[in-house]
């Protein structure tokens, strides 16, 4: 297994820089304290949630007699319309409603860190279902570590990403966000035919010539 591809989808679904303005508006009424510690929470449960999925994902999707090539498939056509979601410079994880649902909880006092931060603005299906599609391809124990060790990469880059998030929305400016989660989407549509191709593959072996 190619030990890169997975960070890097990972780290192009998640993107924690275009859930910067959403952060700060979520946060804006937040006093110091509650804005670190809704920072940590947030970068903490993004990390549980994608070594939970790379540990037991592929156990739930058997338990519910899933075959893995056909979730490939679904996987890479979440990855496909995440991406081109990014490419019109929206969150890959978060559609209208989710963000209205998270002004909702926040008016009624509950905390944002877990949601809709982290679930689905940060983590959602597309990344649960990268990480059950990689794990399928580990062959050794270390390879799923590294798979669970890319959930604390995750929630680091999550956690200084969020702490600059001032900085940062001064210095890209909301064009600047819209280019990077432009960018990360291209990266993560490529990524996306790959894996819809391999699982195409696995279901219909005529594709690959009959191999």
């Amino acid at each position: 297994m190619d030990i890169v591809k997975p960070l890097v989808a990972l780290l192009a679904i998640v993107n924690p820089v275009g859930v910067v303005p959403f952060f700060i508006h979520f946060t804006s009424s937040f006093s110091r304290e509650q804005r670190r510690r809704t920072i940590l929470v947030s970068a903490c449960t993004a990390g549980i949630v994608i070594a939970l999925s790379a540990l037991f994902g592929l156990k739930i999707i058997e338990f519910f007699g899933i075959s893995l090539a056909s979730f490939q498939v679904g996987g890479g056509c979440l990855l496909l319309i995440s991406s081109l979601q990014m490419l019109n410079a929206k969150p890959a994880e978060v559609g209208p409603q989710d963000v209205s649902d998270g002004d909702s909880k926040v008016d009624a006092g509950a905390s944002i860190a877990v949601v809709p931060l982290a679930i689905p603005l940060l983590t959602g299906p597309a990344t649960i279902s990268t990480m059950v599609i990689y794990a399928d391809k580990t062959r050794h124990w270390w390879e799923l570590a590294v798979l669970c060790g890319y959930g604390v990469v995750v929630a680091v880059v999550t956690f200084v990403t969020f702490s600059a998030s001032g900085r940062i929305a001064r210095v890209l400016g909301q064009t600047g966000i819209n280019i990077m989660t432009r960018l990360m989407g291209l990266i993560l549509a490529a990524l996306a035919v790959e894996l819809l191709a391999d699982g195409l593959m696995k279901l219909f072996p005529v594709l690959a010539g009959g191999r």
